[in-house]
């Protein structure tokens, strides 16, 4: 029986081992808790004044390029987050870009992330932590419930109703809206459901011209006993036809 020469097992024991402790490492992603629920608090508010005009408040793209779902995955996955910092850091805001200092744009950085669904962890973002954390695909960022007045889209059948006022009749659930947005959101494309709400203001919005249409509304929930009131603030066909 042949004996290993020691010479050449020590080495590859030693590579053998090396392997296994990097096989043993985790790779931080921004899934882990890169930032703090402060920092992001910080973020949105400069976002709020130097972003979302070319971004939309929700992220959806304007005249700048969406910075959320599809094509935030389709920009950044597999990437480390420096790459994202770097691009927000020398193109944003439009008018002088590379003009907000670096931690200011971490604060933004960390804005992004929460409005992509990560989780806010206990450290705050820094510059030293970027190369070392890697973006993942974004995940849908559940909306906020809906309540007695709060701001909702819809989509539904434009109906007379008794004593001249306007219905919004198969209805879909009302859903949490985004109160800047200047166009109708995805949701617009939604189904029908079987809800019925009172349109407060309907008649400023020459609702005989889309009388039997399938129509987006934006605007005020309003919950009173036994019946649901709309005010409107945005409202749009969808169909000229009231059918899925």
């Amino acid at each position: 029986m042949n004996v290993p020469n020691s010479r050449f097992l020590v080495p590859v024991l030693a590579l053998v081992f090396s392997f296994a402790a990097a096989a043993q490492e985790t790779t931080t992603t921004v899934a882990d808790g890169v930032y703090t629920d402060t920092q992001a608090t910080r973020g949105a508010a400069v976002y709020d004044t130097a972003c979302a005009g070319c971004h939309r408040a929700d992220l959806g793209g304007n005249t700048g390029p969406a910075l959320r779902e599809q094509r935030f995955a389709r920009q950044f996955a597999g990437k480390d987050l420096k790459t994202l910092f770097t691009r927000i850091a020398a193109t944003m805001p439009r008018n002088a870009p590379g003009s907000l200092a670096d931690n200011v744009n971490l604060d933004i950085l960390a804005y992004v992330l929460k409005e992509n669904g990560f989780p806010a962890g206990a450290r705050e973002l820094t510059a030293d932590a970027l190369a070392g954390i890697s973006v993942v695909p974004g995940r849908p960022k559940p909306p906020p419930p809906v309540s007695d007045f709060s701001y909702v889209e819809v989509v539904g059948c434009l109906t007379p109703g008794p004593q001249h006022t306007w219905m919004l009749t198969r209805a879909s659930a009302p859903v949490a809206a985004v109160a800047t947005a200047s166009t109708a959101s995805p949701a617009a494309a939604g189904p029908l459901g079987d809800g019925t709400l009172h349109l407060v203001d309907a008649m400023a919005y020459s609702p005989d011209d889309h009388k039997g249409q399938k129509v987006y509304v934006r605007g005020l929930l309003i919950r009173l006993p036994g019946e649901q009131r709309m005010t409107i603030s945005s409202l749009e066909m969808v169909s000229p036809t009231c059918s899925d």
